[in-house]
């Protein structure tokens, strides 16, 4: 009988954010497989108790990134953990993106500005700041070029804390076609979904936003699936080790799709929308945890 953790972030009093954590638990424990909902920093877990530690929902690991690459390091020496521990490392810092760029894959153009660095913010188009480590859109904003002093606060304030910023233009195709999220589960697609525009003008670096707002099924095109698939080969160590992935894309200015995030730390599955994906997910799992 296989054990499992299903690992996420301790909400404290507030009720856990992942919806789909309690289905999957019941779903493996109908399979057969013994299945813990643990919290990635608790100190009382033994991970060595588990055939498998599964990141699904570590949702604050952005603000302690060094604590939590060192966890899952910590963590791939007494049990499998998926995705890997190298995996995990590469994927926390969204430099990543120019990994892929340079292996080809069209991403959204970005530059990097860590504290020290020369400050050039665009003149003739929107933009997007956020950090290199982030998730759920925390630190990110939009700007318009007469907006640029306000971007010089939050790249201060950025950098004050320690935090590398991204600059992106801002992709205006999300405020209609929105972006996509092709998911993947033991190398093939499992389903995708579409989403509206996360940074609304105005909203503050620091304000609460909508992570996934207006999500509905998407079926892929043959151009995304290819940006996609050629991602996924880029990822260091080759695909074969990767249990899961979100491939964020949106369209460039060409039509075609372009790489906005690629996901392989703790994406959300919404299996909540597309429930026909929860067997498929519980046999690669527990198939996961037997190798």
């Amino acid at each position: 009988m296989a054990r499992i953790a299903l690992v996420t972030y301790d909400p404290g009093e507030e009720p856990g954010a992942d919806r789909d954590l309690p289905v999957l638990r019941g779903a493996l424990a109908e399979a057969g497989a013994v299945a813990e909902i643990v919290h990635w920093d608790d100190p009382a877990v033994d991970w060595a108790g588990f055939d498998l530690a599964l990141i699904r929902s570590t949702w604050d690991y952005s603000r302690r990134v060094p604590e939590f690459v060192a966890w899952a390091e910590r963590c791939a020496g007494l049990t499998r953990l998926l995705n890997p521990a190298p995996v995990v490392r590469w994927n926390t810092d969204k430099r990543y993106l120019g990994d892929l760029a340079e292996a080809g894959v069209p991403v959204v153009p970005t530059r990097y500005v860590a504290p020290g660095d020369l400050v050039e913010l665009p003149r003739d188009h929107e933009f997007v700041v956020k950090p290199t480590a982030g998730a759920g859109a925390r630190y990110a904003a939009r700007y318009t070029p007469a907006e640029a002093g306000t971007a010089l606060g939050q790249l201060a304030r950025m950098h004050a804390e320690g935090l590398t910023a991204m600059v992106q233009p801002y992709v205006r195709d999300i405020d209609t076609r929105g972006e996509r999220a092709l998911q993947f589960f033991g190398g093939r697609l499992l389903h995708a979904s579409r989403k509206g525009a996360v940074l609304e003008p105005g909203t503050p670096f620091d304000g609460d936003k909508t992570p996934h707002p207006r999500l509905e099924a998407w079926e892929p095109t043959e151009a995304e699936l290819a940006v996609a698939e050629k991602a996924l080969a880029a990822v260091p160590g080759g695909p074969d080790g990767v249990l899961y992935a979100r491939v964020d894309l949106v369209d460039g200015d060409d039509g075609g799709p372009r790489l906005m995030e690629l996901e392989l730390v703790e994406p959300n599955l919404f299996l909540w929308l597309h429930p026909g994906s929860l067997p498929v997910v519980v046999a690669l799992i527990i198939e996961a945890a037997a190798r």
